[in-house]
Parts: structure tokens; C-alpha cells; sequence
């Protein structure tokens, strides 16, 4: 199997419980997009250069989609396809996300992997995201969060660790993974990770709607 991989909690736990149950993973997938600084993961504003070390730190390869900035759901689906043929014909038969509960974005992605030889696996889907949130503090998982809603999560929590100082300084009705867009994260280590990916977070911009943390390698 490979992973869909953002850099982010979910993707991450998704993993772990993907390997968990049994699954043999022997790649990562991510998209990424034109930004500022070079090739980035869209809305979370983390550099390619990050989510590699990240693949480094977990022993898998990394394979990279480049897409266009505003990818139409077209162009969407034919660079994926383009990407996972390489993966059917090495054996590949499942690709692992770590989406949580919204039905509209499972259906998309299984329609995306419709007739490639791919089946789509959600091993984290329907969980209650409390228990989840905080399951992966007491898995040991580390992560800074990286881009926030400042419409529902306060700005000055961009940067801020995902802990449970965090998870208690989130507003009512802000979903505690984020499930809902309210904010993403990047992973620094945790199950899986033979080292961590240390970052410092520089500053902070607006783009796109959110409030990201500029992040930079650290030690």
C-alpha cells in the first residue's frame, strides 16, 4: 500500500493504524503545489523540502504530484491516475487516507481511484474525534500546527504545538482534529518516525484565507 500523505496528524495516524492492521506500506504520496518559496502542500504552506525529511525520518519513498495553483478537479484526477500507474504495476493495490468523517470527500477520492487497480482505504473513517485527538497525544505523536481559520480558531494558534493545551484552547464547536478545514498540522515525530523532524516557526502569514507558521529546519 502506499499513503496519501499531507505531512499532517491524520496522515500520519492513518498510517500507523494502516500498518497496525497488518498492511505492508512501501510508499508515500503527496500533492504539491507552486508557492512563494518553491513546490509546497496547498493551505498548509509546509515546503516540499519538510514533508521529504518526513519520508526520510519514516523510511519510505516519497512520491511527489505536482499540480497547478487552483487544480480543477479534472487536472486533479488525471495527475493522480498518471502517478499511481507506476505503483499498480509494482503490486500496489491500496492507497490509505486519513480522512475522518467527511462523506463528499471520501466519495471524491474513490472516485478518483475508480478502475486504476487502486482501492482507497480510510482506517481512521467514522472515529470519534476526541478520543482520536487525543489518542494521538498518548501515542506519542508530535506536531506543530501549521495553518489556522482565524474565522474559527484564534490566529495566535498558528505555530502553537498540537498538545492538549491546544486541544483545550480551541473555541466550542471547533472540530478537534480539524476535520472541518479549522486547521492542519505538520508532523515532527511520533509512531513510526526513527527520528524527529525538528522545525522552528519563524513568523507567521496570511494566505488564502488562513493564518500559516513559517516553518524552517531546526538542530
Amino acid at each position: 500500500m502506499w499513503v496519501s500523505w499531507s505531512g499532517g496528524k491524520d496522515a500520519a495516524t492513518a498510517l500507523a493504524a494502516a500498518r497496525r492492521a497488518g498492511a505492508r506500506v512501501t510508499g508515500l504520496l503527496s500533492t504539491v503545489t507552486a508557492g512563494p518559496g518553491g513546490a509546497e502542500i496547498a493551505v498548509h504552506g509546509v515546503g516540499a523540502a519538510l514533508v521529504a525529511a518526513q519520508a526520510d525520518a519514516l523510511g519510505l519513498p516519497l512520491h511527489r504530484v505536482e499540480l497547478p495553483p487552483s487544480c480543477p478537479d479534472r487536472e486533479y484526477r488525471a495527475r493522480l491516475r498518471a502517478a499511481l500507474a507506476p505503483a499498480v504495476a509494482s503490486g500496489v493495490t491500496g492507497l490509505v487516507h486519513g480522512d475522518l468523517a467527511l462523506a463528499d470527500v471520501r466519495a471524491f477520492r474513490e472516485e478518483v481511484l475508480d478502475g486504476t487497480g487502486v482501492t482507497g482505504v480510510f482506517p481512521l473513517w467514522g472515529g470519534a474525534t476526541g478520543a482520536l485527538a487525543a489518542g494521538m497525544l498518548d501515542a506519542g505523536l508530535r506536531a506543530v500546527v501549521v495553518a489556522v481559520d482565524p474565522g474559527r480558531v484564534p490566529a495566535r494558534l498558528a505555530g502553537a504545538a498540537f498538545d492538549a493545551e491546544f486541544l483545550a484552547a480551541l473555541p466550542p464547536g471547533v472540530d478537534p482534529c480539524g476535520e472541518n478545514g479549522e486547521f492542519h498540522t505538520f508532523v515532527t515525530g511520533g509512531p513510526g518516525f526513527a527520528h524527529d523532524v525538528p522545525v522552528a516557526v519563524t513568523g507567521t502569514v496570511a494566505r488564502d484565507g488562513h493564518v500559516q507558521a513559517v516553518l524552517a529546519p531546526a538542530g
